[in-house]
């Protein structure tokens, strides 16, 4: 009897394990080719989403929005909100074997802070990282910070000391070792990224697939041909016309939210912005008057946009839709603006573009040149692949007009404010004492309905004096494979595939 019952129990044991396995080639279409997998260089959501798949924070934000343990067991914070005690995760081992522990908090936050780093603000919010022992470190912020845990959760993803010190960050960018789900095995630039199980990942039963496949798709038609004939199994950036086509496919699900990200044409006062007419703000009004938004949301995507007033958007702290309505389409008022200004007959400004970068930014960024010399500025469009765009700080590689976006995964705008607006930031590319003060003024206002007053204040200011020209908040529309199961997007397009599997 007992030696059935232990064989019994052996058997189970081993199906468990079977179980467990991971299995299956998960495939994933990329709208854009990943600029690095090392994240204080991974400057759009395309890069974030791959690079997220080899690393963890000591935090992490579920998919309820809560923060929770991640390697980091426990914290506490002390009184005055500027000192954080973090106790470590135990028996966590990096991708190359290396352990887990304070040094690597510490490693983290040196390299982090690296001025050669598209983000290295988010680290260097961080005075000290003081290693109490092997598994307790404690980081202090020059202030309290409202958000600081959130960032952490989003940013830091933990990297191995002795690793990156052997190779520089320029050799960790070529071959990155974290502790997440995916191991890197190998990247072939503008085609694919190619990942496979960690075998000692710390979460039991996770991940869920052997093998993970990103492939570079920038165009839009070729990803929906892909997700039809099962060469791929999510494809994201579609349109609302694209996905249509899968309303009767079996094989296909449909996935469509709200997109927490705000599009829109930056303008500069610092670098190329320099001595243009765009220092007055008259023609910034002007030029947001005389873009046609509304013509743009229907020709192009179907209605299936909300134009925005500012980078404060439904779904957002402080977000009102009362104060925050849009500017209407007026070239009549733009005219009369640029002529106060001293420009009757317009002028004559380089604007960037992201190459397919967006959905549909190709055709957007067009019909924004169309608008605007329907009132005499004739815009000359600077076409560039992804890389070349985002390649240089303050968006060096164009002219002073840019088109862009910003996400933001925290539910609140404070993340693409201080991305677009704080000087010496790798991407802004305006610079205001009074925006600079009030971000300041956000960042360490704790109390959420003292913060949405001033996420409205600095609405009101960036409205009437306005950095850039507001566009759109779209809604993404996405495919997946029938068989795919777990995969849960987030708002600001964020994906997670630890937990997603492949049905047989």
């Amino acid at each position: 009897m007992i030696r059935a019952f232990l064989t019994s129990l052996a058997a189970l044991i081993l199906l468990a394990t079977a179980i467990a396995q991971p299995s299956g080639t998960l495939v994933v279409s990329l709208a854009s080719d990943p600029v690095s997998l090392f994240l204080p260089r991974a400057p759009d959501r395309t890069a974030a989403n791959v690079s997220w798949s080899l690393y963890d924070s000591l935090v992490w934000i579920d998919d309820e929005g809560e923060l929770v343990p991640a390697l980091a067991e426990r914290w506490e914070v002390s009184a005055d909100g500027t000192a954080y005690t973090f106790h470590l995760r135990r028996g966590v081992v990096f991708h190359n074997g290396e352990p887990f522990n304070a040094e690597s908090v510490l490693a983290t936050w040196q390299t982090g802070k690296d001025p050669s780093n598209d983000y290295a603000s988010i680290y260097a919010q961080v005075n000290s990282v003081e290693i109490l022992d092997a598994y307790t470190v404690l980081l202090t912020t020059p202030e309290p910070s409202a958000v600081f845990l959130t960032q952490l959760a989003m940013n830091w993803a933990m990297v191995p000391p002795s690793y990156i010190r052997e190779v520089g960050i320029d050799g960790f960018e070529r071959r990155p070792i974290g502790t997440g789900p995916f191991r890197f095995v190998s990247r072939t630039a503008g085609d694919r990224v190619v990942l496979e199980a960690n075998p000692d990942y710390w979460r039991a039963g996770l991940p869920k697939v052997e093998r993970l496949i990103f492939r570079v798709i920038p165009d839009a038609s070729t990803r929906l041909a892909a997700i039809r004939t099962g060469e791929v199994h999510i494809a994201n950036r579609l349109t609302a016309d694209q996905v249509a086509i899968l309303a009767n496919n079996p094989e296909v699900e449909v996935v469509t939210y709200l997109n927490d990200r705000v599009f829109y044409v930056g303008f500069k006062n610092i670098g190329a912005g320099v001595g243009t007419p765009l220092a007055d703000v008259r023609v910034r009004q002007a030029l947001n008057y005389a873009t046609n938004r509304p013509g743009i949301v229907q020709a192009i995507f179907g209605g299936h946009a909300n134009l925005i007033a500012g980078f404060i958007v439904e779904g957002n702290l402080g977000f009102d839709s009362e104060l925050m309505q849009p500017r209407p389409y007026d070239p009549e008022r733009a005219r009369a603006l640029l002529a106060e200004a001293g420009y009757p007959d317009g002028f004559e400004i380089a604007m960037g573009c992201p190459t397919d970068g967006y959905v549909n930014i190709n055709e957007v960024c067009l019909a924004i040149q169309r608008s605007l010399a329907q009132v005499g500025v004739e815009v000359r469009l600077e076409f560039m692949t992804t890389n070349r765009f985002w390649s240089e700080p303050h968006y060096g590689a164009v002219g002073p007009m840019y088109v862009d976006s910003w996400s933001s995964a925290i539910g609140e705008a404070l993340p693409r404010l201080q991305g677009a607006l704080l000087p010496g930031n790798y991407y802004n590319t305006w610079e205001d004492a009074r925006l600079t003060a009030l971000i300041r003024q956000i960042e360490r206002t704790v109390d959420r309905d003292e913060r949405a007053a001033l996420y409205q204040e600095m609405h009101r200011l960036m409205f009437e004096e306005p950095p850039f020209i507001y566009l759109y908040q779209l809604t993404i529309f996405e495919a997946i494979r029938s068989n795919v199961e777990g995969y849960a997007p987030r708002a600001a397009e964020e994906y997670f595939l630890k937990s997603v599997s492949l049905r047989d």
